[in-house]
């Protein structure tokens, strides 16, 4: 299976503020900037529950009919009508498992905490970082604590008009 990062962060490298918003982003009828493309490519989203609550306060549902599995220790607040959601628990190992098992061949990995331990288990494949011209000072960080390096092959980097900057990574060999 397939695992893939598509994020924005700071230039500082925050994905989110500390109280979880994003309002540093731009906003979503911005620059095109493959986010689209990528999610074509998709066939289900793993996100922490944390994320999940932060999008429930969107005014629409950002993933349309995609599967959407929110790793939670804790129950999960109401999805939204016509959202596919499910609450699930387990190591990362555990859910591309239990994922591969379902036919999922390529999942959309966000939030934080979860980009964290799929990138410390080694299960990510691709990384799409886009920085945002801004300096927020602090936040919550893309990347944590790592037991070992990790090596990343770049593939693409592209500017835009608006100041964004897409970076595009394989990790491994």
């Amino acid at each position: 299976m397939k695992a893939s990062v598509f994020v924005g962060t700071s230039l500082d490298g925050f994905i989110a503020r500390v109280d979880g918003s994003l309002d540093f982003l731009p906003e979503g009828g911005g620059e095109p900037h493959g986010y689209d493309e990528f999610m074509a490519t998709v066939d289900a989203l793993v996100i922490g529950r944390n994320t999940y609550e932060t999008v429930l306060g969107f005014d629409t549902w950002p993933y349309a009919r995609k599967p959407v599995f929110v790793l939670s220790t804790r129950p999960l607040a109401k999805a939204p009508a016509g959202a596919l959601v499910e609450h699930i628990e387990g190591s990362p190992a555990d859910v591309v498992s239990l994922l591969e098992r379902r036919g999922v061949q390529h999942i959309y990995v966000d939030g934080g905490i979860t980009i964290q331990a799929f990138l410390r288990a080694g299960l990510v494949q691709h990384l799409t970082v886009t920085r945002v011209p801004v300096l927020i000072g602090t936040g919550i960080p893309l990347f944590g604590e790592l037991l070992r390096d990790i090596a990343l092959t770049h593939i693409a980097t592209h500017q835009y008009a608006s100041g964004l900057v897409k970076s595009e990574y394989r990790l491994g060999v």
